[in-house]
């Protein structure tokens, strides 16, 4: 089994995927909403910008959110405003850099699930009096619930297993910034391949829970829209 370290490290980690998840949604609904409903000059440079994360290597974008997140970037004001000498080394930061580095795997599930939506059902409503809030509530966000679930399943999947960037902004501070694969380069690190293995294993057996029941979700919810009940 884990030792309490490691144990301690993958809660950190499950704690930021969570809350970074959580994040993420609010703040992609409204962006994936616009991106697609909206043709605008320089939408795509747009989201070339935020897909960045995708192909940017992580020590570059881990580098420039640690200038940022320090006392000399724009995140010393924050940092004064929360009482705290600097985002860099903090749960706080570790979160603001996994929002930045995990946003295209939410934007994007839900930006193609916006596009997919029937225009016609929402024209429909809105000339039977429906406001734009009532519009989104009762047909967008049921249609789109494919889409959250790949979002919120993917979010928390690439959170979970960050480490280029955990560790730039992060380091390993046991209990607020060491995360599970950050735990596992320092016993690789150390010849304690005994500990990295249990915990690979357990991030591996995660992940593939997440992944399988994201499908099998999915492969539910593509049934019932054929009007089957199968549930493999």
């Amino acid at each position: 089994m884990l030792n309490n370290g490691d144990w301690l490290a993958l809660w950190v980690g499950i704690k930021l995927a969570l809350v970074t998840t959580a994040i993420l949604l609010l703040l992609c609904t409204p962006l994936a909403w616009w991106l697609a409903r909206r043709r605008v000059p320089g939408a795509a440079l747009l989201e070339a910008i935020f897909a960045l994360p995708l192909v940017l290597p992580p020590s570059v974008l881990g580098f420039y959110l640690l200038i940022a997140l320090g006392p000399q970037g724009p995140g010393g004001w924050l940092a004064q405003l929360a009482g705290m000498r600097s985002l860099a080394f903090s749960f706080p930061g570790l979160v603001i850099g996994s929002v930045v580095y995990s946003l295209p795997f939410v934007l994007q599930p839900l930006k193609n699930a916006f596009v997919a939506l029937d225009q016609r059902q929402l024209d429909m409503a809105a000339v039977a009096g429906a406001r734009p809030l009532d519009r989104f509530v009762s047909l967008v966000l049921p249609q789109a619930r494919p889409g959250y679930a790949s979002a919120a399943m993917l979010g928390f999947a690439h959170t979970l297993g960050e480490f280029g960037v955990v560790l730039m902004i992060g380091g390993s501070l046991a209990g607020q910034t060491r995360v599970a694969s950050v735990a596992l380069y320092e016993h690789v690190e150390a010849g304690d391949y005994a500990s990295a293995h249990r915990l690979a294993a357990v991030l591996m057996v995660i992940s593939v829970v997440l992944l399988w029941a994201l499908f099998r979700w999915q492969r539910r919810a593509g049934a019932q829209a054929r009007g089957r009940g199968d549930w493999l």
